[in-house]
């Protein structure tokens, strides 16, 4: 996507050079539509310049700032020398970002989708998250509960959710969900306090409710799996998991719930595992 609009000064900007005079060079400024800027040759390089063209080339693709705009004359000012290196590499990163997620909409709403929709979509991920890309990044960590904030309607937060999760890479995912506990006889503290640590990967699964019905099968978690166990207001607790994707995290999810309820079960209580908070009681 290109923005119809105008760069402000102080923007960073990328761009391609398609045309170099000796008294500078034009830049077509690539995240935006029909804009063009020219960085004068004091702007190019800090120190003397004898020739422009020992410094920039015709295609080559640059980060510059923006130091002036005037609408009313078609000008944009732009500078070369006043990007470091660190900044135009984020810059060009955030640029390389955001045309991801633009192949992202496009798999979302399909190829032919309306500007006005694209648009609109668009807009809603810029002002929650500052750029599509951290909107589908969001949404692959956090899945729909990260876009519930927008005017999204339910059938695009799917389909950006659904996008998010096949394609965005993230260093890790985590999950929520809650469980109902209840013991009813007279040792009900501490079998609840069994069942926690159960579910923590602290203590046995009883052989009787473990996966499989093997007799020593261990409630461990995985190494590369944090998981948390914390009491939410009675009989719910919430169970946060944190996993490297999103398969490995709900599996653990619902393994920790499991471990619980076995441990409940077995001392004649009852236990109910549920995604969503239970909120009846507020």
């Amino acid at each position: 996507m290109k923005y119809s609009g105008w760069p402000e000064p102080g923007e960073l900007v990328v761009g391609r050079i398609d045309e170099i005079e000796d008294f500078g060079v034009f830049v077509d400024l690539l995240e935006y539509e029909d804009k063009r800027g020219l960085c004068h040759i004091s702007e190019v390089a800090s120190g003397w310049i004898k020739n422009v063209r020992d410094h920039v080339s015709v295609d080559q693709r640059v980060v510059a700032k923006v130091l002036d705009v005037d609408e009313s004359a078609q000008q944009i000012d732009l500078s070369l020398k006043d990007v470091n290196d660190h900044q135009r590499k984020d810059k060009i990163q955030e640029w390389k970002n955001e045309r991801k997620a633009d192949n992202w909409m496009e798999q979302s709403f399909g190829d032919d989708i309306a500007d006005e929709k694209y648009a609109a979509v668009a807009n809603e991920l810029l002002a929650e998250f500052g750029s599509m890309y951290a909107g589908f990044e969001e949404a692959a960590i956090h899945g729909a509960e990260a876009l519930e904030d927008t005017d999204l309607d339910d059938d695009e937060i799917e389909a950006i959710v659904e996008t998010a999760r096949e394609n965005v890479s993230v260093p890790y995912v985590k999950v929520t969900g809650y469980v109902d506990l209840e013991v009813f006889d007279g040792d009900g503290v501490d079998v609840l306090k069994e069942a926690l640590q159960a579910a923590e990967g602290n203590g046995e699964v009883p052989a009787s409710e473990a996966s499989g019905g093997s007799e020593d099968s261990s409630s461990g978690v995985p190494e590369e799996v944090e998981l948390e166990v914390t009491y939410v207001g009675s009989p719910e607790y919430r169970i946060k998991v944190q996993a490297p994707d999103y398969k490995t995290a709900e599996a653990e999810l619902e393994t920790a719930a499991d471990r619980a309820a076995a441990v409940v079960d077995e001392h004649g209580g009852s236990a109910l595992y549920h995604r969503e908070r239970n909120t009846d009681e507020e």
